[in-house]
């Protein structure tokens, strides 16, 4: 057999391409794809077995705007929006008091992102048990003494979107913690010695230092926590299925696609998600720049 000699710059680019073309295969197969399909269903109506689909044209995006049904439950999102401000206060205070000198540190940062690496299903059957009916919580206020005060906490249509929120909150705040006391821990440590030599408290540390040195951080964390309060589906749909007004537009695009096997309008709703959460974050972009300029 004929032995082929190759440069090494050939061989280089050869092994490159190697490297690269199963990823982007991939990539392609699994989001690509499935996307220009969708956009192809999104203009149909297709109940998603039927070897034959209907054009529609536009008649499911106008579906969707027009009929509260579907649209009205990005109602919902705003719970979640309001908490993902919450849930980034709580982190970045977690995140700047463990920055500092404080007595099993590591512990702490442990405790606080440990419900991060649980699994979506486990946190919802124990919040379940937490909210339910004479579950933890009940124990916790009667013991308390505040029996007056207990709900239907999940059952109650004025109040079970917080508990859910609140959920989420608990849920996702150590990823949020992470992150912030990643950027200020990569602040330079003598900017705060000469910050204290100066005496400033440790309040101006924070308001002067640290809040400038990774506002970049916070404006990833705001723009991270509204993509996700638009698109949250597992604790909803886990503790409560959607139902007794605490359905989320993720829920109503599956039960449209899968329980009313509408795969067309369901498409439809998919993108318009997409392109929301892509304004979004054009917008983050835009304020991020118009801050640096």
């Amino acid at each position: 057999m004929k032995k082929i000699n190759l440069s090494y710059k050939a061989q280089r680019r050869i092994i490159i391409f190697l490297f690269s073309a199963l990823p982007v295969f991939l990539l392609l197969l699994f989001s690509y794809y499935p996307l220009v399909k969708m956009l192809q269903y999104s203009v149909t109506d297709w109940n998603g077995i039927s070897p034959t689909k209907e054009n529609v044209g536009l008649a499911n995006y106008l579906k969707v705007f027009t009929n509260p049904e579907y649209f009205s439950v990005f109602k919902v999102s705003l719970y979640y929006f309001v908490a993902t401000f919450i849930q980034l206060g709580i982190a970045l205070y977690f995140a700047t008091i463990l920055t500092f000198k404080v007595k099993f540190a590591n512990f702490w940062k442990g405790i606080l992102f440990f419900p991060y690496l649980l699994n979506g299903v486990a946190i919802g059957f124990i919040f379940l048990y937490f909210f339910k009916a004479g579950g933890t919580l009940d124990t916790v206020m009667t013991f308390l003494g505040l029996d007056s005060q207990i709900q239907l906490w999940l059952g109650d249509r004025s109040i079970n979107n917080m508990s859910l929120a609140f959920t989420s909150i608990w849920r996702y705040m150590g990823f949020n913690f992470i992150i912030f006391l990643g950027a200020i821990q990569s602040i330079d440590p003598e900017i705060y010695e000469a910050a204290e030599i100066d005496g400033a408290s440790r309040f101006q540390q924070f308001l002067y230092i640290i809040l400038p040195s990774i506002k970049q951080i916070v404006f990833l964390n705001i723009i991270l926590g509204i993509s996700g309060s638009l698109s949250v589906f597992d604790i909803p749909y886990i503790m409560t299925g959607g139902s007794n007004g605490t359905k989320t537009f993720v829920i109503q695009t599956i039960d449209t696609a899968f329980k009313y096997q509408k795969l067309g309008l369901a498409s439809a709703m998919a993108l318009i998600l997409l392109v929301i959460v892509i304004v979004v974050t054009l917008i983050q972009k835009y304020m991020t720049r118009e801050k640096e300029v």
